[in-house]
């Protein structure tokens, strides 16, 4: 499995996928929809879907995508490598019209993320975080390397526009977080990521499509993603339900 060789060619499919969900971006009827569990769908997460899973049916894996249909443990339990998919992360972020939403594609390989690719199509910026190699970012075509950045004291910690919980404060203070920024979607693995946040910790519950490229992202650039509130467990994927519980992102 060549990893580097994927990331290129998820960074096309990603940008591919950006581009269409920025057509939709553009037009006054952005095809709300609310889903089974209340959240919402717009035209631009199936458009993006459809171009990912074209793009990445030439890889010889199963894929996971949030729009595709809901798979039984049965179906999957066997899998050791699979990509996991977000077409668009933060679809409140989209509707909002505040920029702040990504393309997220990860590859898992034995319930660990081993590359990830992150795309903000409004700002045509992307992340690229590939196991035992490293981390990167992409602005105006140049591709440039990040890392963590895991401050003595003064810490920053990144927090959701979305979602938020009293449960976050005590681990700030633990970690002793003085100052906060507030993004959305997976950008918050990728403050970590490129070192302009120290800590991000998540109390409620996510998808394992919501997590895996960012946490891929943030791994490569040196962090690391812990399962709960404490440093005693990483974070796994391909769990029977697919529902995550908390998590806690530091960068070092």
């Amino acid at each position: 499995m060549n990893l580097e060789q994927l990331s290129e060619d998820c960074m096309t499919i990603a940008i591919e996928a950006g581009h269409a969900i920025l057509e939709i971006y553009k037009q006054d009827d952005l095809g709300v929809e609310i889903k089974s569990d209340d959240s919402p769908l717009t035209l631009a997460d199936k458009a993006s879907h459809e171009v990912i899973m074209k793009g990445l049916l030439e890889f010889d894996y199963p894929i996971l995508s949030e729009e595709g249909k809901e798979m039984s443990y049965d179906e999957r339990k066997d899998w050791t490598t699979y990509w996991c998919v977000d077409p668009l992360d933060g679809t409140k972020e989209f509707i909002n019209r505040n920029g702040e939403f990504t393309v997220n594609i990860a590859l898992i390989s034995d319930g660990k993320p081993v590359l990830g690719v992150i795309y903000v199509p409004v700002k045509d910026t992307i992340y690229i975080g590939v196991d035992g190699v490293g981390a990167k970012k992409g602005e105006d075509g140049i591709l440039d390397p990040i890392k963590v950045k895991w401050r003595d004291d003064n810490r920053i910690a990144v927090r959701s526009k979305s979602h938020a919980n009293p449960a976050e404060e005590e681990i700030l203070e633990k970690y002793n977080v003085t100052d906060a920024m507030s993004v959305g979607s997976s950008l918050k693995f990728c403050m970590v990521a490129e070192g302009k946040a120290d800590v991000y910790y998540r109390h409620g519950p996510t998808m394992e499509w919501d997590t895996a490229a960012g946490q891929a992202v943030v791994e490569a650039a040196g962090g690391t993603v812990y399962k709960g509130n404490t440093e005693d467990e990483l974070f796994k994927y391909n769990k029977e339900n697919l529902l995550n519980g908390s998590f806690l992102v530091l960068g070092k």
